[in-house]
């Protein structure tokens, strides 16, 4: 039977920190997703090997009992291979207590469900390495001896576009879900305030775990559409504004686009430049989790130089080419 190297299937060290396994994860479930690949087995197999080695390696705590006794694998192997007895066998358990050589401690059925619980996520290796520590002790034999495998349903993940508008308000959607040849619908509900490629996640939604254990969750990766007025960087949003050149000098309002059709009055100082950059403070999005709270707007001017000019606006013009010292050509 062969060790499951759970790094390996990650392609990560032993020593990654949880940001880099979870960088990892989420590179290779997008890559390998059945959606992605649909009809490859290959494909769906090794999004199933993923899922479970982030299953693990993803709990603190239970990376911290794959790392103790994983290592512990090879003195198991050995121990056979010299002729013991087995020791999945009889509801018994023996592990090696790393002291003196040849020194083991067989564990019972009870200390094994202390340890890990009734919930077993792992796999084969895991049901067999543990003689299949999982839900209630007569229930869980079958045939031979063998334990009957419980594992919680893999995640899932699916990609969902928003309008920036629908963005801001939230918004519940009714989502078809396609796994393993089979369809289902959900509602979802997305919170106000979500950016590009926020990820939200929908409890229970995901595969359907076996025998009894629960599903797993379902993962809205969110896209956001193209926007014609407004463009989000992080929290807030950026739009551009057009200033008339008299105002521009003089100074004045003008009126800025909001989210919602909304309108709002920007003061401008004289002298105002073009590309010059303004902070409505509390105009943006929605923030999730902060009813009532919005992020900046910000809004760039383009200073708006006129197609054409009349008569008297041309007399003008001219007389402040004058005052300035300017040479200009003739109408």
């Amino acid at each position: 039977m062969e060790f499951k190297d759970y790094y390996a299937t990650l392609g990560v060290a032993k020593s990654a920190t949880d940001k880099e396994l979870k960088q990892a994860y989420r590179k290779l479930a997008r890559k390998h997703h059945p959606d992605v690949n649909p009809g490859d087995k290959s494909a769906e197999a090794r999004f199933k090997e993923i899922n479970e080695a982030y299953e693990v390696l993803g709990d603190a705590e239970k990376r911290r009992k794959y790392d103790e006794l994983g290592a512990n694998w090879r003195a198991y192997e050995q121990a056979e291979r010299a002729g013991g007895s087995n020791p999945f066998e009889q509801g018994r358990w023996t592990v090696h207590t790393g002291g003196q050589p040849g020194g083991f401690h067989t564990m019972s059925e009870e200390e094994m469900q202390e340890i890990f619980g009734t919930e077993n996520p792992f796999s084969d290796f895991f049901n067999t390495f543990f003689g299949g520590v999982a839900g209630d002790t007569g229930a869980r034999r079958g045939r031979g001896g063998r334990a009957a495998r419980t594992r919680k349903g893999g995640d899932l993940e699916q990609e969902i576009p928003l309008t920036l508008e629908e963005a801001d308000q939230g918004v519940t959607r009714r989502l078809a879900i396609k796994h393993d040849g089979h369809a289902r619908t959900v509602d979802v509900r997305v919170p106000a305030g979500v950016g590009d490629g926020s990820r939200v996640r929908v409890s229970g939604e995901g595969e359907r775990g076996t025998n009894g254990a629960a599903s797993g969750d379902l993962y809205l990766r969110v896209r956001l559409q193209p926007h014609a007025v407004f463009e989000r960087r992080g929290r807030d949003l950026y739009t551009r504004v057009s200033l008339p050149v008299p105002l521009a000098v003089l100074g004045g309002e003008i009126e800025v686009p909001a989210l919602g059709g909304r309108t709002l009055r920007l003061k401008v100082p004289p002298t105002t430049q073009n590309g010059q950059i303004f902070r409505l403070r509390g105009q943006g999005m929605s923030m999730v989790g902060k009813p009532g709270e919005r992020s900046d707007l910000y809004a760039t001017v383009d200073i708006q130089v006129p197609r054409e000019v009349s008569t008297e606006e041309r007399a003008h013009y001219e007389a402040l080419a004058k005052l300035a010292g300017t040479k200009h050509s003739a109408a």
